[in-house]
């Protein structure tokens, strides 16, 4: 299930390699991704203070972020994401597609 939305967020993809993607989105007040699974983990910061609503498939939370801040998820995420401000918003989302090459040997 997804938000009923004529508004799109519109995707930027900055880098998409063998073992990153990295896409900043951009929201109109309501605007949403649309339903979509996210295959890698991945990261999201916020650019500016909103307020993301995230639609699972039962039911809408909305999740008030601060400029800066970020958060991570698992692959498998299935979701609907729309823009809960009365303003823009904007976010990085970096996804991880080959985790081990960020690896770190001691």
């Amino acid at each position: 299930m997804s938000f009923k939305c004529t508004v799109p967020a519109v995707p930027t993809v900055q880098q998409d390699d063998a073992d990153v993607r990295i896409t900043r989105w951009d929201f109109a007040p309501g605007a949403v991704t649309g339903w979509h699974r996210h295959e890698w983990p991945y990261f999201v910061v916020m650019l500016v203070d909103g307020t993301l609503r995230i639609h699972n498939g039962e039911n809408a939370t909305d999740i008030p972020l601060v400029a800066g801040q970020a958060y991570s998820r698992k692959s498998g995420i299935e979701h609907d994401v729309m823009n809960g401000s009365d303003h823009p918003i904007a976010f990085i989302e970096i996804e991880i597609k080959r985790p081990e090459a960020f690896a770190i040997s001691a």
